[in-house]
């Protein structure tokens, strides 16, 4: 018996915990490694390998292909309660999870080849961003036709979670065909390389790195059209990242509470009391878990965005679920950073200079939040937020990111 058919008459919140319980387990032993991972710059490889063990890479797949899916908020929470344990375990499976509804758009054919694969464990990564070179909307790797094969070619960076993965997912271009295509091929065909590269001050075992592709030989079925259309895609890739961000704050909550709970020592312009007696303490302490408890709720919001733009019982259009989705994280992108970011940071109000040892390794939490934090520049989406309620312009899911056409405004000097 599955465990939606288990827990089908009960509440919405019976049914997470049933699914929550499910993988606790698996996530508590992620957990217990994760500071030494990040201090020894161990990739994780294991963790990656006892979630798929356990089935949670295939909680997306749709019941009439094998799967028992989740909805999109109950995904959240396990993303989050995922990225408390380990944020850049939960950051490299948002390529996958990702991919997984990319595979739900394409035909029947394309899905009954992939979805087994995914229900077998396989998993997916991304490479789609160059460094520079691509003007915006365009990629320098390129798919070619020859001697009847078609062939891959170019370089990647921000690769994450491919090297993980059994297949990487490489967006590139065709000469003669308009727009962009998704190229899928094996990470361990010979002519792939990826390198554990990426040298961020955060997020650093994600494998966000360079990928190299030399002609690689890639199979006409694997090749998909990438559409730029109104379509949840660009919502879910941006709610994964706010996932991994609510992680993060509670990680820095539970860390902040564990140090203050387990203080002895005080200062003599304080109370005299123990930190945890100490209601200066207690109160930032409350302000921080205040923070992470809002983070979590508009994130979760934007999550039941998502599932309310896919209910068939609503009767939305294409446009209009595309916009209840797509505002509603957007919307959630624009406050929720900030909110992470100031719950890292006040970890270290509540302790001492101690707080601050390398050995203790609490300053990732705000170096794995202020990178995510910038996957997405918030000023775009406030902006984009302002214009709706403005003018009531739909807004544009990120799709692409390239190198800028030079302005062609001229400057505005006075007449001589």
């Amino acid at each position: 018996m599955t465990i939606s058919t288990q827990v089908r008459e009960l509440s919405e919140e019976a049914r997470y915990a049933a699914l929550s319980a499910r993988f606790q387990p698996v996530f508590a032993r992620i957990a217990e490694g994760a500071l030494e991972r990040e201090s020894n710059h161990v990739l994780p490889f294991e963790p990656v390998a006892w979630l798929r063990d356990s089935g949670f890479t295939t909680i997306r797949v749709p019941a009439e292909h094998g799967g028992d899916p989740v909805s999109y908020e109950h995904l959240s929470r396990l993303l989050i309660e995922l990225a408390a344990a380990d944020s850049n375990v939960s950051h490299l499976l948002r390529s996958h999870f990702s991919f997984v509804e990319t595979i739900a758009l394409q035909p029947v054919e394309f899905r009954s080849r992939w979805f087994p694969r995914v229900l077998a464990g396989e998993i997916f990564g991304n490479a789609a961003t160059e460094r520079s070179g691509n003007a915006l909307g365009t990629t320098q790797t390129k798919l070619r036709e020859e001697n009847g094969h078609w062939l891959l070619n170019g370089e990647k960076y921000y690769t994450t979670g491919s090297i993980f993965a059994d297949w990487v997912v490489v967006m590139a271009s065709t000469e003669g065909l308009e727009g962009r295509q998704y190229a899928l091929v094996r990470v361990n065909d010979p002519q792939v390389t990826i390198l554990d590269d990426w040298d961020g001050f955060g997020q650093p075992l994600t494998g966000t790195g360079t990928a190299i592709f030399a002609d690689v030989v890639v199979d006409p079925q694997d090749i998909i059209q990438r559409k730029v259309t109104s379509t949840l895609e660009p919502a879910f890739f941006q709610l994964a990242l706010l996932t991994v961000l609510v992680g993060i704050g509670h990680a820095a909550l539970r860390d902040a509470s564990t140090l203050v709970r387990e203080r002895t020592r005080t200062f003599n312009t304080g109370s005299g009391s123990l930190f945890r007696d100490d209601p200066l303490i207690q109160e930032r302490v409350g302000q921080i878990a205040a923070g992470v408890y809002a983070a979590q709720s508009i994130v979760l919001a934007a999550a039941r965005d998502l599932d309310a733009a896919v209910d068939p019982s609503l009767g939305l259009d294409e446009e209009a679920a595309f916009l209840r989705a797509e505002l509603g994280v957007q919307q959630a992108h624009v406050t929720v950073p900030g909110l992470v970011l100031a719950a890292a940071n006040g970890l270290f109000d509540v302790t001492g200079a101690s707080s601050t040892s390398l050995s203790k390794g609490l300053d990732r939490h705000w170096r794995n939040a202020r990178t995510v934090a910038t996957h997405n520049p918030v000023v775009f989406k406030a902006r984009s937020v302002g214009d709706y309620h403005i003018n009531g312009t739909i807004p544009t899911g990120l799709n692409s990111i390239g190198d800028a056409v030079p302005s062609t405004k001229t400057s505005q000097g006075s007449d001589s």
